[in-house]
Parts: structure tokens; sequence; C-alpha cells
């Protein structure tokens, strides 16, 4: 079994979602000991955002200039770890109601007709069947205890969405929100935090 460890981070030892994510890795670990973990540190080797270079190659063109077949050759990389993956455990801070870019980035490179997705008569069909995403939300307010909240938070659901398009229906998360409304909401959001990871790392990868 492989399992693909991913953070996005800017705050580095400050980060609350590196520090789930490092536990939630621990403990699939050491329920799946034969599991082999690689590691993608984002916010220090992020892919450069998408542009015309990239996705020309992505939607079927051949690579003819020095940018396209650099550019071809990061997004067949990032694809290619992806795949073979069986486990993804993301950690994906809310940025400004969002993901980090440079998250989205890696995303942009792994949406790859005829790899992780492609169309037919009747839509879009995933291809990355078979894998298991934990997703490690983390938040400084409250989100999902409210109508406004959840309407706000562009996160957990576009990663959901995303995730879903590729294929993997089996997408957990492990959220601390609230981390920055006092010290003891974030005592409590660590607490609740960390009493999810059992249940998401415990289990076997869907089929």
């Amino acid at each position: 079994m492989k399992l693909l460890h991913i953070d996005s981070s800017v705050l580095g030892a400050n980060s609350v979602s590196r520090l789930l994510t490092a536990e939630v890795v621990r403990d699939w670990v050491a329920a799946h000991p034969s599991t082999e973990v690689d590691y993608l540190d984002l916010a220090a080797n992020a892919p450069a955002h998408f542009g015309a270079d990239a996705l020309g190659v992505k939607v079927g063109a051949e690579a003819t200039t020095e940018a396209q077949k650099q550019e071809n050759a990061v997004s067949e990389a990032l694809v290619s770890q992806f795949l073979t993956a069986d486990v993804i455990v993301v950690g994906a801070p809310l940025y400004n109601f969002s993901i980090p870019s440079q998250l989205k980035a890696w995303i942009d490179r792994l949406a790859q007709p005829g790899r992780t997705f492609t169309y037919t008569e009747k839509g879009p069909q995933g291809l990355a069947t078979g894998k298991t995403a934990i997703v490690v939300s983390t938040r400084g307010g409250q989100y999902s205890t409210s109508e406004a909240g959840q309407a706000a938070e562009h996160q957990e659901s576009y990663l959901k969405v995303v995730f879903g398009f590729f294929g993997i229906t089996d997408v957990r998360f492990v959220r601390a929100e609230g981390l920055a409304m006092g010290e003891a909401a974030r005592a409590a959001a660590l607490e609740a935090a960390r009493a999810s990871i059992p249940a998401a790392a415990g289990a076997a990868v869907a089929a």
C-alpha cells in the first residue's frame, strides 16, 4: 500500500494542518504497517501556476517548445505520483475562504483527461478510483455550524467535489476549526480533530 502525504500550509512549524497530517499518517501506518509513505510539501515545492504551456499538453497537443516540455514533465511527475498512491493525506488550511493557491496548482496538474477523468456520453467519469483521501481541514473561524459559514467555505466542499470528479468517493475529513477564536476554542478544536483521527486513519482503503 502506498500513501501520499501532502502539506500545503505556508506556516511551517507553526502550522496546525501540518501537525495533524503527521498524526494521521502516523496512525495510518500503525494500522497498516506495510504502508510506503511518499511526502510532498507544496509550500516548499509548488508547481508553477497553470498557464498556456501546461494546458496545451493536457488537452492533447504535442509538446514542441522547451517551456511546454518542462511543464509536461512537471505535470507527468505529479499525476503519476498521485495515481500510484492508494491513500492521499492532504493538509488543507482555509485561506480566504478557499484552499492555498499551492494546493490548487497541484490539483490543476492532476486534472488530466484520460488520466484522472474522462468524458462519456453520460457525462464525466473519474478514473482514479479505489483510493482513500483524508483531508485535514484547518480553519481560524467556525464554518460548519451555520448556513452562512457553510456557504462561505470553499475548502472542504471544493476538495470533496474535485476528488469525486477524479473518481475518489471515499473522502474523509479531520477538521479543526475555531483555531483563531481564543485559547479555549483552539484547544477544543485540536481535541475534536484528534478524536476523529482514529476513524479516519483506521479503516482499509475503499474497494
